[in-house]
């Protein structure tokens, strides 16, 4: 339902490298408002903040985050993972071990890794379809 409200209305809006101002300037505003208000009461706090990528290719960094509602961050997020454009992002994040160290070449600790860890649990949670914040039970199919 997001993804497909999210391209009839932003048709044409690139989002491998969103440009700021398709978010903020009062022309964008006036259109990502309505897009908004129709997830009220289907997407918890869907008018909560939260740090959103501008470059889909690269880590959450103080340049290459923006401030956009929980809304506007799952709409993208999920716009970026159907049309495969978190394929990079996968593909790091899934590096063997620096072969000198042992040890992985992305910083574990850093506040960039953190965020995507948070990143990537509202992703699962999009995923699995818990918008609302409620756990679902998955079904086990019986097996005969």
């Amino acid at each position: 339902q997001i993804y497909g409200e999210f391209r009839k209305t932003f048709r044409d809006l690139k989002i491998d490298v969103l440009d700021p101002e398709e978010l903020k300037s009062e022309p964008a505003k006036e259109k990502w408002r309505p897009f908004c208000l129709r997830f009220e009461g289907v997407v918890e706090d869907f008018n909560y903040g939260t740090l959103l990528r501008l470059d889909c290719r690269k880590d959450y960094t103080e340049e290459n985050t923006i401030f956009a509602t929980r809304i506007q961050f799952f709409a993208i997020e999920i716009a970026r993972n159907r049309e495969g454009c978190n394929s990079v992002v996968y593909s790091s994040a899934r590096e063997p071990a620096d072969n000198n160290s042992g040890k992985s070449t992305r910083q574990t600790g850093s506040l960039p890794h953190q965020l995507s860890s948070v990143s990537r649990f509202s992703i699962q949670n999009i995923y699995y379809g818990d918008l609302g914040g409620e756990k679902k039970k998955k079904k086990k199919k019986k097996s005969f």
